[in-house]
């Protein structure tokens, strides 16, 4: 069921959800949290669509805030707020709204939004595009206890995800440290085999890949040792070799979708390794809403190269050769600690998200 609503309020909207819901027979509310999407025009649909796969998981309250602040000083200077309520199979699993803010109320959100969020439950504020500078700070991402953005949507991945390190607080997450969950995971069961002793690792991908600066960052900071970035046509991520003292450990992903694992002393063997879905990747993050300690450990611990002028993809990128930031920050600043190779089990340990 559809309810249109122009030039309403929160109230109204509320009402309207409980009548959409006594309209189809279902008076109650069978959901977990709210997520609220911040979004254009452009993107609403495609987040939306991303959202009610996902509430087929996490059934959910679907908050969609469409900013339209207008272009001429006259519409600036009004504020109304048009709304469309969706209740049933068009809606997922829970329920959805659509807000369109026109004019001054572009700018406060937050007003609109507080008084539609499920009581006693959480919420999570998803920006599938243009995210704030600081999204802990943002006066939608103050509402949320978990906050997720996605650095490879923006005009400089790399310089995206430096400004994440840099404002990190604690429930931020971005979808470019989630893409690399199957890596992390491969690669560590890899490791809680027996091997020799880890002494160097690279990782390749496309240029300004944000997922593959992230694995390099995660595979110097767990295990202690030079971590080269290569450039390759893709897509995404296409392998990761681990240089030991009885060969490399390799895991190659040429096309994206089966990948191929090689362990010295092993038979190699075919492990699936699909590029996964925006709704996948958000069913995920959905799991757990506690705060991410290896994402911020990841980093916090590549924080400065992100945010240098020349730092892991753009060295990578500018030339075709190795980027050697990672390379010097993994030699410089892992401990021994850190090294997840060292023993049995340690490897799966550092994967845990």
């Amino acid at each position: 069921m559809k309810i249109d609503l122009t030039d309403t309020t929160s109230s109204k909207i509320n009402a309207g959800l409980i009548q959409a819901r006594r309209a189809i027979g279902t008076p109650a509310v069978g959901m977990v949290l709210t997520l609220v999407i911040v979004t254009d025009e452009g993107s609403a649909y495609d987040a939306l669509k991303a959202a009610h796969e996902a509430s087929k998981e996490h059934p959910s309250r679907i908050l969609v805030v469409i900013k339209r602040p207008g272009r001429s000083p006259r519409d600036r200077a009004l504020a109304r707020l048009d709304a469309e309520v969706v209740v049933g199979d068009e809606a997922g699993t829970g329920e959805t709204v659509v807000l369109r803010m026109h004019g001054e109320l572009a700018n406060h959100a937050e007003s609109v939004v507080l008084p539609l969020l499920l009581p006693d439950a959480p919420a999570v504020c998803w920006w599938p595009d243009k995210a704030p500078e600081n999204a802990a700070e943002d006066p939608l991402g103050r509402l949320a206890a978990r906050r997720i953005t996605d650095s490879a949507a923006a005009e400089d991945p790399v310089g995206s995800l430096g400004l994440r390190a840099k404002t990190y607080s604690p429930g931020d997450t971005d979808l470019a440290w989630t893409r690399i969950t199957p890596w992390r995971s491969m690669l560590a069961a890899a490791l809680d085999q027996r091997h020799g002793k880890i002494e160097s690792a690279s990782v390749e991908g496309e240029a300004y890949n944000p997922s593959a600066e992230l694995l390099v960052l995660w595979l110097a900071d767990r295990l202690g040792v030079p971590v080269e970035r290569k450039v390759s046509n893709g897509p995404g991520l296409t392998a990761v070799r681990l240089a030991t003292s009885d060969g490399d450990i390799c895991l190659d992903r040429p096309e994206g979708g089966l990948a191929e694992l090689a362990v010295p002393g092993q038979p190699d063997r075919h492990v699936a390794l699909k590029r996964r879905e925006t709704a996948e990747l958000i069913a995920e993050e959905l799991r757990r809403l506690d705060p991410d300690d290896i994402y911020r450990a990841t980093v916090k611990f590549g924080e400065r190269q992100l945010l240098s002028s020349d730092g892991i993809a753009r060295a990578a990128g500018s030339n075709g050769s190795n980027g050697s930031g990672a390379k010097a920050e993994g030699a410089a600043k892992a401990t021994p600690a850190k090294k997840a190779a060292s023993g049995s089990g340690s490897g799966k340990a550092a994967a845990e998200k």
